[in-house]
């Protein structure tokens, strides 16, 4: 009995003083107050409801804060704007602006405010000085302005420093160069300027890099190839000059380099011996000034997955050692200066799903190992010296294929039939500026698949056929400049698989075509944002259903024979920013309700039988006499004034030039 009450007065013992040391932190240390307190007050808006529960002094137990267990000061707050539910991932935002009190939390070591959209004001300047054991620093998706405080060159335990996708200014700090257990940091999509610290190339820890699209200039620093560690670097879309640094091909853990779209310059220095970049898997050096031999060396990067060098000036044959790739799936050469034959050994490519080498200088015959490549979906071979003839047969039979892109090569006679059984439906198909000729085949509507079709620049004689009408996932329609003729009504009657209509993208112009605009607007295409009717023989009225194209940006009617009064339901497309209407017939006067045209950036009314005076006010008189011109009876700014006569208006006749 007595071992059983020294068992209780133990157990209830433990409960009091568990419920004691419970009571020791109950109470929010009155820094850490002060400051929860006043970034609660600088957020005005906060779409979650979190804030709102900050009631009373305990702040240990509320909402997205942590404590240290012994000592009771707050140590995390984690305030991210995706919130993860059993259910869902649910964005939340907060507005208003970040109190530089929040240093007063001074044990802080992680702030997670990442991805809450509407948090604007400076990143506090002595957040280095005040919060001595910041580990992690999420800041990223706000409004942030100013610059990157120095003072976080002294955060000496900071491992991870997000604060991409702001509006932050200035230099990048030599002093983040200090952080020497730093493995993260993400400044990318921001307005950072001048040059690349040299410091950085101490972060011996770093295992992520990200700065790109901001407006850095200058170099990349030589001794970048010191971070041993480094897995990922992406500097893309910047203002960053000069040569590649031979250093990186030291980096032996890096698996991602993106260098792409900046102004860099010479030849590509790397691997310079084998098995350097054995990790590298993705590497982009496209949209730069790089020139000489792509390196056949590469073919010793064996785990490249992803090379984008399109858009530069290199120039030579393609290497034939890029056939030991056995891991890429996609390969972009486009847009340099290369020459002679596609190699056989790209063949050997099993992974290769995209190969991309258009608008080089390569040459025919292409290599029948090509037929070996079983898992390729797109190829674009476009606008180089293959002189084709005719359209491979093989190519068409690859098993994978759905994108083809064979525009100037060459190709002459009819639209190949062989292309209506593939064994994968064709989604993409580019035959533009070869030499076809015939009609277009009644066949193209069993393409059901069928998303961009790009017949431009040719010879095809015939109308549109009825057919078309299947292609309901159609998206980009161009036949321009060849000499079909007869209605263009088959085009906006095609199916429709979307509530809008599937085409976003019309070019019928160059051609013979005289009759079907008045189905503009009727049926279910009304998604329609560039429509070109231009160059034909195009007559009658254009009807005021053409007002239902609610997403309309560009339309083109110019030289045609159309006529009757300009369409007042025109007026309704609000998104209409290019007009083209010169060379018609079009008579009677500029409906006033174009001047709710806001977005118009371009006009041309010129050459009609336009009267009357030109609606008073923008976006009519931001434009030249040009826009106006040829039309005898048109008046008023920017033409001649109107001279009242009577009740009638009368333009100032021109003087003699």
């Amino acid at each position: 009995m007595t071992s059983w009450l020294l068992w209780l007065v133990v157990v209830f013992t433990i409960i009091a003083v568990g419920k004691g040391k419970q009571n020791v932190h109950q109470v929010c240390h009155p820094h850490d107050l002060r400051g929860l307190a006043s970034f609660k007050a600088g957020v005005h808006v906060d779409t979650s409801s979190r804030l709102a529960k900050w009631v009373g002094d305990g702040c240990c137990s509320w909402e997205g804060i942590a404590c240290n267990e012994k000592t009771g000061r707050v140590t995390e707050i984690r305030l991210p704007g995706f919130i993860s539910t059993n259910d869902s991932v649910f964005q939340s935002q907060m507005r208003g602006l970040l109190s530089p009190s929040i240093t007063l939390v001074s044990c802080l070591e992680i702030i997670d405010l990442g991805g809450l959209i509407g948090l604007t004001g400076r990143i506090p300047p002595s957040i280095g000085l005040r919060l001595p054991n910041l580990r992690k620093l999420y800041l990223y998706g706000n409004k942030f302005i100013g610059p990157v405080p120095d003072s976080i060159g002294k955060l000496s335990k900071l491992e991870e420093l997000h604060l991409y996708e702001n509006r932050l200014s200035g230099s990048l700090p030599s002093t983040l160069g200090n952080l020497k257990n730093l493995n993260q940091l993400l400044l990318y999509s921001n307005e950072l300027a001048g040059v690349i610290p040299d410091s950085f190339t101490k972060l011996t820890n770093i295992v992520q890099i990200d700065l790109h699209s901001n407006i850095l200039t200058g170099h990349i620093p030589e001794r970048i190839g010191e971070m041993q560690v480094l897995e990922k670097l992406d500097l893309s879309k910047n203002l960053l000059t000069g040569k590649i640094p031979l250093s990186l091909a030291n980096l032996n853990s890096i698996s991602e380099m993106y260098l792409d779209t900046n102004h860099l310059e010479g030849e590509i220095p790397f691997p310079s011996s084998f098995g350097q970049l054995s990790s590298l898997s993705f590497l982009r050096l496209d949209d730069n000034h790089l020139t000489g031999r792509i390196p056949a060396s590469f073919g010793n990067m064996i785990s490249l997955q992803r090379v984008s060098l399109e858009n530069n000036k290199f120039d030579g044959v393609i290497p034939s050692s890029l056939g030991n790739l056995s891991a890429l799936t996609e390969l972009y050469l486009s847009g340099n200066l290369l020459s002679g034959q596609i190699p056989e050994s790209i063949g050997q490519l099993s992974q290769l799903i995209m190969f991309n080498v258009s608008h080089n200088q390569i040459q025919g015959p292409l290599p029948h190992e090509l037929s070996s490549l079983q898992n390729l979906q797109t190829i674009d071979l476009s606008f180089n010296h293959l002189n084709l003839i005719s359209f491979p047969k093989w190519l068409a039979q690859l098993p994978s294929l759905s994108r083809i892109y064979f525009a100037g090569c060459g190709i002459q006679g009819e639209i190949p039939d062989f292309l209506q059984a593939t064994p994968n439906p064709i989604q993409e198909l580019d035959l533009s500026s070869n030499h076809l000729t015939g009609s277009l085949p009644a066949w193209l509507g069993r393409l059901t698949q069928l998303y961009k079709l790009n017949f431009s620049r040719n010879s095809l004689v015939s109308r549109i056929p009825v057919s078309v009408t299947n292609l309901q996932y159609l998206g980009v329609l161009d036949l321009h400049s060849n000499k079909l003729s007869g209605p263009i009504n088959n085009v906006f009657r095609i199916g429709n698989a979307f509530s809008d209509g599937s085409l976003t993208y019309v070019d019928l112009s160059d051609n013979y075509f005289s009759t079907g605009i008045v189905q503009a607007g009727v049926g279910s295409q009304t998604g329609i944002q560039y429509l070109n009717l231009s160059h034909n023989f195009l007559e009658g009225r254009v009807a005021t259903t053409i007002g239902r194209l609610k997403s309309l940006q560009t339309l083109d009617l110019s030289c045609n024979k159309l006529g009757f009064n300009l369409p007042e339901a025109l007026a309704n497309v609000s998104s209409l920013e290019k007009l083209r209407l010169q060379k018609n017939h079009f008579t009677g006067r500029i409906p006033s309700g174009f001047l709710k045209l806001r977005k118009l950036k371009e006009l041309d009314l010129s050459d009609n039988l336009l009267a009357g005076e030109i609606p008073a006010g923008k976006p009519f008189t931001d434009f030249p006499q040009s826009s106006y011109s040829g039309n005898k009876g048109l008046c008023g700014k920017p033409l001649a004034p109107c001279k009242v006569k009577g009740s009638t208006l009368v333009e100032e006749p021109l003087k003699p030039c």
